[in-house]
């Protein structure tokens, strides 16, 4: 199976970017699942229900949120009805939505997607570890389900390996959003887990994680709250990770970044 899986969509810079090449990227490399960050997609903060419809139509199989999920109002009522849109897993009982999907392939192939997000310099959650061990117990890869994904949410670098250290083998890919930087670790783990700490962001690179430059460095240097941060509109890259999987264990047998259009140097798989 061929799995691609975008960073955080930031803002209408990111949203432009994944419209234009997703796409064609999906026909090229015959993408059978492609699983969008959109956590940061409406002005950098939240999604709503348009944006979801507008990445769906462009190839977008299902979505993941993250610490901004609930930014935009509409968001909570939302995503009751929309089984494509996940919040991480870890929120406590009660939160709307859900935190995984069981999805079909083109060809009736079952495709996992789980999203948990992390605690190390993030907002007190339910335990990640515990939240995926739960659900993965009642999923086993090459057996009821053809392949898993995993997004981890978080800031800390250690705990996003150590998340994906923890379920190495028991997924096909488990890879990092939030920090929308690409890292350059791109690995199939011993397990046979493809990893990666931070797929990047789907967004303008010209800025400070996605945002106008000069108000971040202000509050930075003067430590005062200035205007309100707003998107970098133009020169976007697409930032994603290429995973190809084993049709009998749902592990992965390579994986490679992709990076298309603006600042950054171009990447795509062999």
């Amino acid at each position: 199976m061929k799995i691609l899986m975008l960073g955080d969509v930031m803002g209408r810079a990111g949203r432009d970017v994944l419209s234009d090449e997703l796409p064609g990227l999906r026909e090229k490399l015959g993408i059978d699942f492609v699983l969008v960050n959109g956590e940061n997609s409406a002005g950098g903060f939240g999604i709503t229900g348009e944006i979801c419809r507008s990445f769906y139509q462009s190839g977008a199989d299902a979505i993941t949120l993250g610490n901004h999920a609930w930014d935009q109002r509409e968001t909570a009522s939302y995503i009751e009805g929309d089984a494509k849109l996940l919040r991480p897993a870890n929120y406590p009982p009660g939160t709307p939505g859900r935190g995984h999907g069981l999805f079909q392939t083109a060809d009736g192939r079952k495709v996992l997607v789980i999203q948990v997000m992390c605690r190390l310099f993030m907002d007190a959650i339910d335990d990640p570890f515990a939240s995926i061990k739960s659900l993965l117990e009642s999923h086993r890869l090459g057996a009821s389900v053809d392949a898993i994904i995993v997004d981890i949410h978080g800031e800390a670098s250690s705990e996003k390996q150590a998340l994906a250290r923890f379920i190495d083998g028991r997924v096909s890919l488990a890879a990092g959003t939030h920090t929308h930087v690409p890292t350059a670790d791109h690995m199939i783990l011993p397990g046979g887990t493809a990893f990666m700490t931070d797929v990047g962001m789907c967004g303008a690179y010209n800025s400070i994680i996605g945002m106008e430059i000069a108000p971040i460095v202000e509050r930075f240097t003067r430590k005062m709250r200035g205007e309100r941060f707003s998107p970098v509109l133009d020169d976007a890259t697409l930032a994603a990770i290429y995973v190809e999987t084993d049709d009998a264990t749902g592990l992965a047998k390579s994986v490679s970044p992709v990076r298309i259009g603006g600042v950054l140097q171009g990447a795509m798989p062999d």
